[in-house]
């Protein structure tokens, strides 16, 4: 856990005006007086070095990891593990270009040629030259949105038909995306970071350790919030991955995932990865708040905490690999919000599988879970006396 904010140098005020002060009444053998001009004189010295004390204390806190923060922390992840701080990509999709009547010789579909969807809200482009086969009606090409980051993720299939660059060739009349767009990150923040650095350490190894797979796994991209690997029989490998967002990996994801984890350079060579998708539990959320009657908050300010609550609940329930179905941290956060009680008809507690299993010693714990809420009902009960 990260900890920017630690003191290795006290900054506390009182201590040090209380030092000047004695000091000076000690040098000058006179007592300061709370309006002298020299009193004021000593509180603007111990100000300037307070601020000094701030800026050392900063600067200190600058070389330990666990406390730097933007370029400086880059710079020890560099030192310590040899890690860049993992940078923003290009969300992808797979793009269908189509001509109407089959030709004697390839159609050239050049690198760059650009598409996006009917409203223009990004740029996508391709990875580089593509032909339509001779005989062939069309070609898939892969593209990139022109913007780094998860703006591009999830476009449906269909959703990118507008050709920009029209012009390219006059026998192309349609394209679309076949695929969903995936794989957009944005870069790694300070507690991200931090996080990969120390990941990093279960890394230098290619004996197949559990560490080793979910630091490579989760390499992959910044949107990928937990990953597990285990073994579900003798030289076999699987990884699961779980996004920001509480979905599962999409195929983009899978698939760098795999390439990530499958080098011999990476993996034992009588290892076999594989990518699997966890189970998904579904759980609803049903309970009618109270309000006290003297409670100094609106109806409606209760309301939005309480929903905002629940959003939060939701969001932590799913964040996790195997993180058990948990009815009192739904309460906990409701009541939070400033409300008398609830009654609480669902969820109910649910152990989840975290899919940290071994084929010989736990067998029946080798695909993990990962809650999904299916149905939210909410009702405001009204107010209660104490």
């Amino acid at each position: 856990m990260r900890n920017p904010e630690y003191k290795l140098i006290g900054t506390d005020v009182s201590p040090l005006l209380s030092s000047l002060i004695s000091a000076y009444e000690h040098i000058t053998k006179s007592t300061l007086a709370p309006a002298s001009p020299d009193r004021l004189f000593v509180h603007w010295v111990a100000d300037v070095i307070l601020q000094l004390l701030v800026k050392m204390n900063w600067a200190a806190n600058q070389n330990l990891p666990s406390r730097a923060d933007g370029g400086n922390l880059d710079e020890l992840g560099q030192l310590f593990y040899g890690i860049e701080r993992p940078g923003s990509k290009h969300a992808v999709s797979t793009q269908r270009f189509s001509i109407d009547a089959p030709q004697n010789t390839s159609v050239l579909i050049p690198g760059k040629t650009r598409v996006s969807d009917i409203n223009r809200s990004l740029i996508w482009e391709t990875a580089g030259d593509a032909y339509i086969p001779i005989g062939e009606l069309h070609a898939d090409v892969e593209i990139r949105c022109q913007a780094c980051g998860v703006a591009g993720n999830g476009y449906a299939p269909g959703q990118l038909s507008t050709l920009i660059d029209a012009g390219i060739n006059a026998l192309i009349i349609h394209t679309e995306n076949i695929t969903h767009s995936d794989g957009g990150s944005d870069a790694a923040t300070d507690d991200e970071y931090y996080a990969h650095m120390r990941e990093r350490m279960d890394a230098v190894t290619t004996a197949g350790s559990r560490g080793s797979y979910i630091f490579h796994a989760k390499s992959v991209s910044t949107e990928i919030a937990d990953a597990v690997a285990n073994a579900p029989g003798p030289g076999r490998v699987d990884v699961y991955a779980l996004m920001k967002d509480g979905t599962v990996a999409g195929e983009v994801i899978k698939a760098a995932i795999y390439d990530a984890c499958s080098p011999e350079t990476v993996r034992p060579l009588t290892d076999h990865v594989s990518i699997g998708d966890p189970d998904i539990v579904e759980y609803c959320i049903d309970f009618t708040y109270f309000i006290p009657s003297r409670s100094p908050l609106s109806s409606a300010s209760v309301e939005e905490a309480v929903l905002a609550a629940v959003g939060d609940y939701i969001r932590w329930q799913h964040g996790e690999l195997g993180r058990d179905i948990n009815p009192d941290e739904l309460r906990r956060r409701v009541m939070a919000a400033g409300v008398k009680r609830i009654e609480l008809n669902e969820p109910s507690f649910a152990v989840l599988k975290n899919g940290k299993g071994h084929y010989l010693d736990d067998p029946e714990n080798l695909i993990p879970q990962v809650a999904r809420a299916a149905g939210v009902v909410v009702i405001n009960g009204g107010f209660e006396d104490e």
